[in-house]
């Protein structure tokens, strides 16, 4: 392990080491793949609803363009610089979250509160709430690693992260609430967590879970749950988008119809832009393509993890772990939600979906995993 007086002389840029070129050229494939498919999904839609069939594709890359610029610049910081935000930031994040609930719905319909505008700008709060619980959690574990076995210390972070999942549950986001719990249970698992603990978490978990839907905290999961069972059950309605979901995979078959030559993104996958680009995915390039696009998130999981194997510390070992556990879980979800596995969550695709927020963040976040691999030296 690096001492401090070494990374000290390292100074505030990271100039040892080279970047874990596998890493970066497997995020750099499925973005380039996830904007192509951006175009195809969303063509059609945006020029229904908006005159212009590049509106989505232009915002994403103008996004894509200054993620990557951030993945370039976070790179090349030694990622020690931003433990000391971690704190501030999960204060700033769980402020905005608490903002979020006194805010008027911006669908009032549903009552969704899940994005602070500022002026032309707007952004989603759980989108930064995931890197905070990040950054906070692995700066927090790696400076009491020895303490994760006392009650009282797995009490403080337990706390901790039930904090921002109540504020995003009543926004009411599902999908950002699972996702920021995966997140912080990872990393306490991987920190060093005692049996005992994990097996009494994971039951407050699905307690809290069933609690929250029975309760009415999340008052549509009934809905979603009995129409997930059986979509049929309102296929103009509320069981629409999972039935033309499902066409659109099976009528790709196993080689697919070709980009660009969806049928089921003409207006019947409801903004097939987003959270369910995944069927458009398997329609146009078929069983086999679908493979090898979870093929490259599997890979880029594993490539994550062995950077955080032969990180030189335990504050960089957990922080390539959760911004790589973040990818895999929410591909994982987003594919099982597309597939009508899971009931609909509403999550996002990884490199896929359209979201300026999202992408910049993630783009952002991967530049800190090639910052823990130049210091790492994992080459192959």
């Amino acid at each position: 392990m690096a001492s401090k007086t070494e990374r000290k002389k390292r100074g505030f840029l990271n100039k040892e080491g080279r970047l874990d070129i596998p890493f970066l050229s497997l995020v750099l494939i499925l973005l380039t793949i996830g904007l192509i498919m951006l175009f195809s999904a969303s063509y059609a839609y945006s020029l229904e609803y908006y005159n212009s069939s590049f509106k989505f594709i232009r915002q994403q890359l103008i996004f894509a363009v200054l993620g990557l610029i951030a993945m370039y610049v976070l790179s090349r910081i030694d990622y020690h610089f931003w433990r000391k935000f971690g704190p501030a930031l999960y204060v700033v994040t769980v402020v905005m979250l608490g903002i979020l609930l006194i805010m008027p719905p911006m669908i009032p319909d549903l009552g969704v509160k899940r994005w602070i505008v500022i002026g032309s700008f707007s952004f989603q709060p759980s989108e930064i709430a995931k890197f905070a619980i990040i950054l906070f959690f692995s700066s927090l574990i790696s400076a009491n690693y020895k303490k994760m076995g006392e009650f009282k210390f797995v009490l403080l972070l337990g706390v901790l992260l039930v904090i921002p999942c109540i504020l995003i549950i009543r926004e009411p986001h599902l999908s950002a609430t699972l996702l920021v719990a995966f997140i912080g249970i990872i990393l306490m698992v991987v920190g060093g967590l005692k049996k005992i603990y994990i097996l009494a978490g994971g039951g407050m978990v699905v307690g809290g879970g069933i609690l929250a839907i029975v309760t009415g905290v999340v008052g549509y999961g009934g809905d979603r749950i009995k129409y997930w069972r059986d979509p049929w059950l309102d296929p103009t309605g509320k069981g629409f988008q999972t039935i033309q979901s499902l066409l659109a995979i099976g009528s790709g078959g196993i080689l697919g119809r070709g980009i660009g030559q969806s049928r089921q993104k003409y207006l019947w996958v409801p903004e097939p832009h987003n959270d369910f680009i995944f069927s458009i995915v398997c329609e146009e390039l078929g069983l086999i393509g679908a493979m090898i696009i979870i093929l490259i998130f599997a890979l880029l999981v594993w490539r994550g993890f062995s950077i955080a194997m032969h990180a030189p510390d335990k504050f960089g070992s957990l922080l390539a772990i959760g911004l790589t556990a973040q990818v895999g879980i929410q591909a994982i979800l987003n594919i099982w939600v597309v597939t009508n596995t899971i009931p609909n969550t509403g999550i996002s695709l990884p490199f896929f979906s359209y979201g300026g927020t999202s992408l910049f963040m993630l783009l952002a976040e991967m530049g800190l995993v090639l910052s823990v691999s130049r210091s790492s030296n994992v080459q192959k």
